[in-house]
């Protein structure tokens, strides 16, 4: 698919994900309305700005995840959207307002546009491994974990994991809106999402990584899949331009403990004072296998996790988060 002079959207511009986004179709020649909700917050626009191909082709919009019809000015004429907007934060006081309201009414406020504009052809959403992985069924070393997977919205409340649930819901809203309004959506599940910013402000994958190296005494006692960014964005956009991709897309690099994470940074940075210790004294929680079979079956190869870490790292250091 030639990309010039293809007009498309991409919601949240301003995140960790979408920011790269936004790059990436910008070199592939694309047309970006991209959305954010201050157009005059420096934070939110100055690295977007600064990207190569801005200034001919990318057009920034105010839009609102919760304000209606707020997103039908950024669709109009695209033939693609990209929806990434969602808030990503495990601190949370109010998990309706602040994470169940904004993930679910707007996907459904994004949907609801590209429903209503005949441009858009396509809708590609950026949902979560949180979405896929919270069934109640163990994850241990032998189970694989793919996209037939879908996480438990009650599990989810059981355990108190807010963001958990703000992702389980949206896609299932998603897919039910798409279905009954006949738009074409895939959806692209990555899992903990690291590898350097663009944007100026501290994003919570990275922040796990910044955490091993800022002088915490211990390291959680957790498992994630681990995900370079770029690989998590060439998955969307090569599931865009391919006409036989559908369904969900698992983006996982590799599954490890925060142990190896440690280990692998501190193998990196010799110096830097990272955790030798656990945060409690139970058993490791288990890693388990997941699918890389459709995400492959894109052309996505994965970054090795040493590259994406150290990416992490330099990146931090690079935008002072981290100093050595």
């Amino acid at each position: 698919m030639s990309a010039v002079r293809k007009v498309v959207c991409v919601t949240g511009a301003s995140g960790y994900i979408a920011s790269w986004l936004t790059k990436f179709l910008l070199q592939r020649g694309y047309t970006v309305k991209a959305t954010v909700r201050d157009l005059n917050d420096p934070k939110k626009t100055k690295h977007l700005f600064a990207l190569e191909g801005a200034k001919d082709r990318l057009h920034l919009v105010k839009a609102d995840l919760l304000q209606e019809g707020s997103f039908d000015a950024a669709v109009e004429g695209c033939e693609g959207v990209f929806h990434t907007a969602s808030p990503f934060y495990h601190a949370v006081e109010d998990p309706q307002a602040e994470l169940l309201d904004p993930a679910v009414k707007g996907t459904l406020n994004v949907l609801g546009s590209c429903a209503r504009t005949s441009s858009v052809k396509k809708v590609v959403v950026t949902s979560s491994f949180a979405a896929v992985g919270y069934t109640g069924r163990p994850r241990t070393p032998e189970v694989v974990v793919d996209e037939s997977w879908f996480s438990n919205p009650e599990v989810c409340k059981s355990m108190k994991i807010w963001y958990v649930l703000s992702k389980t819901l949206a896609e299932a809203a998603a897919w039910e809106f798409a279905k009954e309004k006949g738009i074409n959506m895939i959806a692209i599940n990555p899992s903990m999402v690291i590898g350097p910013l663009l944007q100026p402000t501290l994003n919570t994958s990275a922040e796990a990584i910044l955490n091993l190296v800022n002088g915490s005494p211990t390291f959680p006692n957790a498992s994630f899949g681990w995900v370079d960014v770029r690989d998590v964005v060439n998955a969307h956009i090569l599931a865009y331009e391919d006409s036989s991709a559908s369904g969900r897309y698992l983006t996982v690099g590799k599954v490890a403990h925060f142990s190896e994470i440690a280990k692998i940074v501190q193998e990196l940075y010799p110096n830097l004072p990272v955790p030798q210790k656990c945060a409690d004294d139970n058993p490791y929680v288990p890693t388990y296998q997941a699918s890389k079979e459709r995400a492959k079956s894109l052309g996505i190869e994965f970054t090795p996790l040493e590259v994406s870490i150290k990416d992490t790292i330099e990146s931090l250091k690079e935008k002072n988060f981290l100093k050595f």
